[in-house]
């Protein structure tokens, strides 16, 4: 494949790009990935933080294309499938909306849809269908692709695995990525030494041992610290469940989930989005429950953030937390009702994610296959058989959290407390 021109990208270096690729890049909807961090409001904690899905894209595109090269040197991909696999992980966070995967919880919830599903719909809608049609690419296949679900062949699987599986390049640039721009170190991991060290076995990708052990539980481990460090720091989490329930109850005069098109959808960018708040800020004359959220608007502006009163991180084998999400409104006006406050001041936080990598199709946390030589040929098995690290991330964390305004904070862990003593005694933990 031809290459046109180099870019440098602070935590890959010099990544080239086809002629192909810079005119995706260079196509609006794609340009509109600069305006949306990656990260959403964790530069309230970490400044470094402004670091964007535009960058995290070609970053993507950079491992998958060095997953790509393995692949080809071991006999299983071409040259053609190597391109075909660049600019699908390019598109990966294509229908990504403001404030990443927190707007995509409303997205969820009032429009069915999440922000793969968009991603496809610009994919096959817009003018980047066009570009890739030119140069004899199939809009349906990076469509499918792009959110790792072209399992239509055995290369297809392997792709799909490459973009979205338990060890891929989005999980690995993500990891760097905001590692470097945050200035934690958790994240440190070694992309080069995973790839060469896995095969494709069985339909699976998989990772030779004992060669790339250390690697592995390198990279589970710092998954699990990026989780506990950033991604839900107690305070990153206050500013953007602040901002979640002022985008949700502001909905309707933002008209952020109203769009009929791909190009009223592009609109929607971290930007827009706060221009707009700050507008209804100073111009609105709001009542009742809009003077409540603008008032939590307001706050956020002044980095006045709720603060964390109730801090509990269970480890358990089943996600029962993720059920229990459900019940959040109700356990929000228990403690609300016993402080004798709106609750608008109390936000409760449960979230289950599974401690090992995942992919994007299962809701049970995948195991990592490895594979060994041994005297009858290749054993395939998986990582928690060898690594007790592995077994012991195996579970889920579940963090389970009460934020407040500050000036209700005593009266609110007290009543936390008391009220969420039984969650946790439900909780299987071990």
């Amino acid at each position: 494949m031809s290459r046109g021109i180099e870019i440098r990208d602070p935590v890959h270096g010099y990544i080239e790009l086809s002629e192909l690729e810079k005119r995706l890049i260079d196509t609006e909807v794609f340009q509109r990935l600069r305006y949306i961090k990656q990260l959403a409001l964790a530069y309230l904690v970490y400044p470094g933080a402004e670091h964007t899905r535009f960058g995290h894209s070609i970053g993507v595109m950079y491992l998958a294309s060095i997953y790509g090269r393995h692949f080809m040197e071991e006999g299983v991909l071409d040259g053609d499938d190597v391109a075909l696999l660049r600019v699908s992980a390019l598109l990966h966070d294509i229908g990504h909306g403001p404030f990443s995967h927190l707007y995509e919880e409303l997205l969820i919830k009032y429009r069915g849809k999440t922000h793969e599903d968009i991603g496809s719909w610009i994919i096959e809608e817009s003018e980047i269908s066009d570009v890739l049609s030119e140069h004899g690419f199939d809009p349906k296949v990076v469509s499918k692709l792009a959110v790792g679900k072209y399992h239509v062949s055995d290369k297809g699987k392997l792709m799909s695995q490459i973009i979205s599986g338990p060890v891929d390049a989005d999980k690995m640039d993500f990891l760097l990525r905001d590692s470097y721009f945050t200035g934690v170190e958790y994240g440190r991991i070694d992309p080069h030494r995973l790839i060469s060290k896995s095969k494709y076995i069985d339909g699976v990708i998989a990772f030779r041992l004992p060669a790339s052990l250390y690697a592995l539980e390198a990279f589970m481990i710092a998954r699990y610290e990026m989780f506990r460090a950033v991604y839900f720091h107690k305070t990153v989490r206050a500013a953007e469940l602040m901002l979640l329930r002022v985008l949700d109850g502001l909905k309707d005069e933002l008209g952020i989930l109203d769009f009929r098109s791909v190009e009223e959808y592009c609109r929607l960018t971290d930007y827009t989005i706060l221009a707009e708040l700050r507008r209804l800020v100073k111009t609105s004359q709001p009542r009742g429950e809009q003077r409540k959220i603008l008032e939590l608007t307001s706050m956020l502006y002044r980095r006045d953030l709720f603060k964390c009163v109730f801090d509990k991180i269970l480890h358990v084998s089943t996600p029962q937390s993720i059920d229990l999400r459900v019940k959040v409104k109700d356990l929000e006006r228990e403690i609300a009702s016993m402080v004798g406050i709106d609750d608008i001041y109390v936000i409760v936080d449960i979230v289950g994610i599974p401690s090992l990598p995942y992919t994007s199709y299962l809701p049970e946390p995948m195991d990592i296959p490895v594979y060994e030589y041994c005297d009858d040929g290749i054993k395939l098995g998986y990582l928690t058989q060898y690594s007790t690290i592995a077994g012991v991330l195996r579970k889920f964390m579940n963090f389970i959290r009460v934020y407040t305004h500050r000036k209700f904070r005593n009266e609110v862990r007290k009543a936390a407390e008391k009220v969420l003593s039984e969650v946790i005694s439900s909780l299987a933990f071990e």
